[in-house]
């Protein structure tokens, strides 16, 4: 569909400020989930057995939160180095089917822990 275009390379400067932005961007994130996870730790602390099913559920939810944006940091990365066109479409190709797939098993995987949370929210308490 496209070639390489003639003439066009991304000059050096900007793909180092690519780069950069993408770095900064993670950094931010993982600081960010650090201390959503440190948040959740002392919540959970507080609160009794009867909730730890929802607790998985949301600690499931957040573990595949991370994996996601880890891929598309990871993606990021890939076309700020990319050499040309192509390389970005393939990359772009590649990255959609593996983030589908992902997106499938992570929603079968929610499922299943809803309703183990469901099942032992019913279960009768001794």
């Amino acid at each position: 569909m496209f070639g390489k275009v003639p003439g066009f390379e991304v000059p050096q400067e900007m793909r180092a400020f690519a780069e950069k932005s993408v770095e900064q961007a993670k950094s931010a994130f993982d600081n960010y989930i650090n201390q959503a996870t440190k948040a959740m730790s002392v919540v959970e602390s507080q609160t009794d057995a009867a909730t730890s099913g929802a607790r998985d559920v949301s600690r499931q939810a957040i573990g595949f939160a991370e994996e996601n944006v880890a891929a598309a940091f990871a993606f990021a990365e890939k076309l700020v180095r990319a050499r040309d066109s192509q390389e970005i479409l393939q990359l772009q190709s590649d990255f959609a089917k593996e983030t589908m797939q992902k997106l499938a098993d992570q929603s079968k995987a929610m499922g299943e822990q809803m309703q183990t949370a469901a099942r032992d929210a019913t279960k009768p308490r001794s």
